[in-house]
């Protein structure tokens, strides 16, 4: 009689076997511990995650002397839909919205065509010195922000054979965005796991690099493109430091520089308002593109070694 094959400990049955056994989650003091344990962490994630941005949305329809007075209390004396309106007409709000909207447009446009050309030309192409430069590109990763800051702002006050300063413009912002080496660096990493084979039967057909670059590496690269473009579009939206220094005309401005100058001139709940309004578009990016950002398959590529 022959002996039963062993079991094999890596089978598709203990592939959801956490640090407790069946014979743990039999017993009742266990189980209850363990889910009392999952509430308590969950209700404290959500109190600590969604509480501020709750509390602003509260607060945007509330009157300032309830919001002062009674901060976390659920509109003991009504809701003030008016201040939304007013936030969006007296602090001008679709003007600075419309200025964020076009800086982070171009900072996006520029992002995703410095990282595509540069990654498709040090992964796909692969110059004689791709390491160097990759191993400079790097190497910027190390150097902190601030101290890049002084001859960033020298190099726009004075920028190389355009001979006029591009202080107060929109390409202030947008040209010095496209020097993200963490989103070269991506994009480089997701190139490097495509199929080569697709390449070379690219090349066989008569495509050259422009072709195969446009026709062949951009449609199979939506997924880290994506990731790239959220990146990219939540940076800018947030961005304070760079738009305060470069943009001095109040018009051209956006929210994040803007809203904490006109602070001291309205009224609290008005300001709350105009906070919560400007929150809208991040908000709204995370729930269209969550999937992106909690599936693995979105970076399973760009990180494949």
């Amino acid at each position: 009689m022959r002996a039963a094959p062993p079991r094999n400990r890596g089978s598709d049955g203990d592939a959801d076997r956490g640090i407790l056994s069946a014979a743990d989650w039999r017993r009742r003091h266990v189980r209850v511990t363990t889910r009392a344990t999952h509430t308590i962490l969950l209700l404290s994630l959500i109190i600590v995650g969604l509480g501020p941005v709750l509390w602003l949305a509260k607060s945007a329809v509330t009157p300032t002397q309830d919001t002062l007075r009674q901060p976390l209390a659920l509109w003991p004396n009504g809701i003030d839909v008016a201040n939304l309106a007013e936030a969006w007409t007296r602090v001008e709000i679709d003007k600075y919205f419309f200025n964020t909207v076009v800086i982070a447009l171009g900072v996006w446009l520029v992002q995703v065509l410095v990282a595509t050309t540069a990654g498709y030309a040090l992964s796909v192409l692969r110059p004689r010195y791709g390491k160097v430069v990759v191993g400079l590109v790097l190497a910027t990763l190390f150097v902190p922000s601030i101290v890049l800051l002084v001859p960033l702002y020298l190099t726009i006050v004075q920028p190389p054979l355009l001979g006029q300063s591009l202080i107060n413009t929109f390409w202030a912002v947008w040209l010095p965005a496209g020097a993200n080496a963490f989103n070269v660096l991506l994009v480089m990493r997701f190139f490097d796991s495509l199929p080569r084979e697709v390449f070379e039967a690219a090349r066989m057909d008569g495509a050259g690099p422009y072709r195969l670059f446009w026709s062949v590496v951009l449609p199979m690269s939506r997924p880290i493109i994506g990731v790239v473009s959220v990146f990219a579009i939540i940076a800018a939206w947030k961005d304070f430091l760079w738009p305060l220094l470069v943009l001095k005309d109040p018009a051209i401005q956006p929210l994040s520089v803007r809203l904490p100058q006109l602070q001291q001139f309205i009224e609290l709940d008005v300001f709350l308002a105009a906070l919560a309004i400007s929150t809208v578009i991040p908000i709204a990016l995370f729930l269209v593109f969550q999937r992106m950002f909690l599936n693995s398959a979105g970076l399973g590529g760009a990180v494949k070694g």
